[in-house]
């Protein structure tokens, strides 16, 4: 069991338990125009591809949960690596390090759990802060029509680069 941790920001994060999952997909539903990142969530958490303790909360000091930030496997050709996503926060807390707090503990966790590469599809100019660069600086692709600034990855270990190759996702991803 990991210990929650609280964050500079005040935010508490902690692995996500089965008291949490009709919180987080509420969260989700909040979070998106439409049910699939909720829905996505639900299916990946009985997928071979969910990673226990890498689907992390925020909760206020209070205990409320208002993101939450979720790693599961995917593999970069033949090599494993992690995908992070969906990232969802409640509206009203948007903008204020929720997000940031949930996506710097998923990311620790991997590290602690020995992971060493981390994908993302998703805003260029909101996960360069957490250490992502575009995929294509190592060779690796997605069978998308996706723009090359919004497919990063991240290197949880310096000492290994990530690898070339295109990204395979968990079915429930659908691609």
């Amino acid at each position: 069991m990991t210990t929650p941790m609280s964050t500079p920001s005040g935010w508490i994060t902690r692995p996500e338990t089965d008291a949490d999952r009709s919180t987080v997909r509420e969260i989700e539903l909040a979070a998106f125009e439409t049910p699939l990142e909720a829905d996505l969530v639900d299916a990946l958490r009985t997928d071979a591809a969910w990673i226990d303790g890498l689907s992390i909360v925020t909760a206020d000091q209070d205990g409320r949960l208002v993101g939450h930030a979720l790693l599961t496997r995917c593999h970069i050709d033949d090599t494993p690596a992690l995908c992070l996503g969906p990232v969802a926060v409640l509206p009203e807390y948007q903008r204020t390090g929720a997000g940031s707090a949930a996506i710097r503990a998923a990311l620790r966790a991997a590290k602690v759990q020995g992971e060493r590469f981390v994908t993302v599809l998703g805003h260029p100019a909101y996960y360069p802060r957490f250490g992502f660069a575009r995929a294509s600086t190592w060779g690796i692709g997605v069978t998308l029509d996706v723009p090359d600034e919004a497919l990063m990855a991240l290197t949880l270990d310096p000492a290994h680069r990530p690898p070339g190759g295109t990204i395979r996702y968990a079915a429930p991803f659908g691609v």
